[in-house]
């Protein structure tokens, strides 16, 4: 049947998110997900956003419930410029913009940053949401080498003659998603030097950087090149992601272009969600919550490396991640994770097929688990089912080569 709407070309590069489908699979009864990077919802703080939304609605009804400021809630904005001076950042509330959860900021940085045939940088393997972001506006994108400890330093003073014109280098240096590494001091000193001396700026988005387990995390990218790196932050991972808020630390020359694609965007955040996150947060909430948080994912870590350690089949490769939401799995020669995804469903488990989260040639052997919305029990009985699929799967590929 013919259609009398004519799509934009851009569209046609929209694909689904392979993470939300299988999302849809794991809704059956009885899955153990261990697919999606959802934070546990027992580490919401129900009866503080309860009772700052009373504040808010009691207080100030009329300013909450009314259009507000693009940039965002002041307040708000002057609270994130002080938190991140954890991270090394001097910056001012004027550097803030306040946004739909930090995707709407890869978006941003999409709209203004990339053109068509433009090359993009991005870690091997990277974020799928960053690719999803930056897809539609036709970047190249360009796989950066990387290692256990994040992305190669070699591989971005290389750009220039790789990919010249390169817009923009997207990294994830704490607990990235999906393999769960951080870079180390000396890696991000490299890295950013290298990114200087090629003359390419970097997107910093650190959605993980508060879940640490052993030791807090570096020095922020951004801390060592401020007028060289856009900064990305979340109240989704020890806040609530329901409230869709993040936040944005841009250098004083793209902060209004990057306002003016909001303005076009949703022209402003939703005033009651800051004005309520405000109230939770400004007296220091989250320095006695968020170690709570860390607690928790902590001993669900300790599991899930128990639970591999014991019935994954040799051949498997994994390392303990320092913090975050993520074990990153190499599988044995001859598995491919998207084939045995329906077996392991079928089993009652489900994960994600690391072939997503690449650019460029994907590794089939790839997979993530989450270890943060199941219960210690819970892990070792997921993992021990996904052991089983993985022998199954093996003992196949030994009978067909059998003589």
């Amino acid at each position: 049947m013919s259609s009398v709407w004519t799509q934009a070309r851009r569209a046609a590069r929209m694909n689904p998110s392979i993470i939300r489908e299988i999302l849809k699979v794991t809704e059956k009864p009885g899955i153990l997900s261990m697919a999606g990077g959802l934070p546990s919802a027992d580490t919401f703080p129900v009866a503080e956003l309860k009772a700052a939304c009373d504040r808010v609605l009691t207080e100030n009804p009329k300013e909450a419930l009314q259009y507000a400021a693009s940039e965002g809630f002041a307040p708000l904005r002057e609270w994130v410029a002080q938190r991140v001076q954890s991270l090394g950042m001097q910056v001012t509330p004027d550097q803030v913009l306040i946004t739909s959860g930090s995707q709407q900021g890869l978006d941003l940085v999409g709209k203004i940053l990339c053109d068509a045939g433009a090359p993009v940088a991005v870690e091997t393997p990277t974020y799928l949401g960053a690719l999803q972001a930056f897809t539609p506006f036709e970047p190249i994108f360009t796989s950066l080498d990387s290692d256990e400890q994040g992305v190669d330093p070699a591989a971005i003073a290389k750009l220039p003659h790789d990919a010249p014109g390169t817009r923009f280098a997207y990294l994830l240096p704490n607990y990235q998603n999906p393999t769960g590494r951080v870079m180390s001091l000396e890696r991000r000193q490299a890295a950013v030097a290298a990114a200087k001396a090629a003359g390419v700026p970097i997107i910093e988005d650190n959605p993980y950087g508060d879940l640490w387990f052993d030791e807090p995390p570096m020095p922020s990218l951004a801390s060592m090149w401020p007028e060289g790196v856009i900064y990305l932050g979340s109240f989704s991972k020890v806040l609530t992601p329901g409230f869709r808020l993040g936040f944005m630390i841009a250098p004083p020359e793209l902060y209004p272009k990057l306002l003016q694609a909001k303005q076009a965007a949703d022209l402003h955040t939703p005033g009651f969600n800051q004005r309520v996150v405000y109230e939770v947060v400004r007296n220091g909430f989250l320095d006695e919550h968020v170690p709570k948080i860390r607690a928790r994912y902590k001993a669900n870590r300790d599991a899930m490396a128990e639970g591999l350690k014991q019935h994954l089949p040799p051949g498997c490769e994994w390392q303990m991640p320092k913090g975050g939401m993520f074990f990153w799995i190499r599988l044995p020669e001859g598995l491919n994770a998207m084939d045995l995804l329906p077996k392991a469903v079928d089993a009652g488990i489900a994960f994600v097929p690391g072939a997503a989260f690449y650019a460029h040639t994907p590794d089939p052997r790839a997979m993530r688990l989450s270890f943060v919305t199941l219960t210690p029990p819970q892990i070792e009985e997921g993992v021990a089912i996904l052991g089983r699929v993985l022998r199954a799967a093996l003992d196949d590929i030994g009978a067909e080569s059998a003589p």
